[in-house]
């Protein structure tokens, strides 16, 4: 049994420092793939935005087109209407006449309002459009910068990020699913990402509270596992000290 334990704690060890080497790759990086991410989905709501005022000044122009249409078939109803005011019989039918000519007119002027409101309304959109595309512009400048920096940073570490890829896939093979999950839950709640630690200098070498002599001698011992009372994380065995 001292040995299973033993040989589980080593087994942590080794995807601990496997998994801080690649903490370190990735700290190099800094906050680059996120500024990268967030350029990208920046872009993304920039183009969505353009695409929306394209949609809305072809839905003013279509409305400009219909209201044309109405304004040609109210002129030619009125052309009709006055001829017919020709040949009428009677005041009655010249009066009721004369009231279609006149809602038709009526018809005319509102839909020329309407249009002079969709012109303005396009003119706006288009400035709109103008300002948003040169935001877009200077965005997706900024992200080939950004892009750049990072692809340059991930090239020279690239190969050996791949070789710790492996050699963690491996070792995680190597542990339980129970520890397993244990050790990248206790990873996440982290700062350094340090889920497996010894004891150094007679502190956690986590959050470098202090051990118990007697503490210390159970962890040493390796017959189980455990964890530091003050932060969580495995104590996977005790420095030696060189005097």
């Amino acid at each position: 049994m001292e040995s299973t334990v033993a040989s589980k704690l080593e087994a942590l060890l080794k995807l601990q420092s496997i998994d801080s080497q690649l903490d370190e790759i990735r700290r190099v990086r800094g906050d680059l793939p996120e500024e990268v991410q967030d350029l990208e989905d920046e872009i993304e709501g920039y183009e969505v935005r353009v695409r929306k005022f394209d949609d809305e000044v072809a839905a003013l122009n279509d409305s400009i087109a219909q209201r044309k249409q109405s304004i040609k078939d109210a002129e030619g109803l009125i052309r009709k209407y006055e001829d017919q005011q020709t040949n009428v019989r009677n005041n009655r039918e010249y009066d009721a006449i004369t009231k279609e000519i006149e809602l038709q007119k009526l018809e005319i002027q509102i839909a020329e309002k309407k249009i002079k409101e969709a012109h303005y309304q396009i003119e706006q959109k288009i400035n709109e459009i103008e300002g948003t595309k040169n935001r877009l512009e200077e965005r997706r400048k900024d992200l080939d910068t950004k892009k750049h920096e990072l692809d340059q940073i991930v090239a020279e570490s690239e190969e050996e990020e791949k070789n710790l890829e492996k050699d963690r896939e491996s070792a995680a093979s190597q542990i339980e699913e129970r520890l397993l999950t244990a050790y990248n839950r206790i990873r996440k709640n982290v700062r350094n990402g340090l889920a497996v630690v010894l004891v150094k200098r007679d502190a956690c070498g986590g959050c470098f509270n202090t051990v118990p002599p007697q503490r210390q001698a159970d962890i040493a011992a390796q017959k189980k596992v455990i964890v530091c009372e003050h932060c969580g994380r495995v104590m996977a065995g005790v420095e030696q000290r060189i005097y």
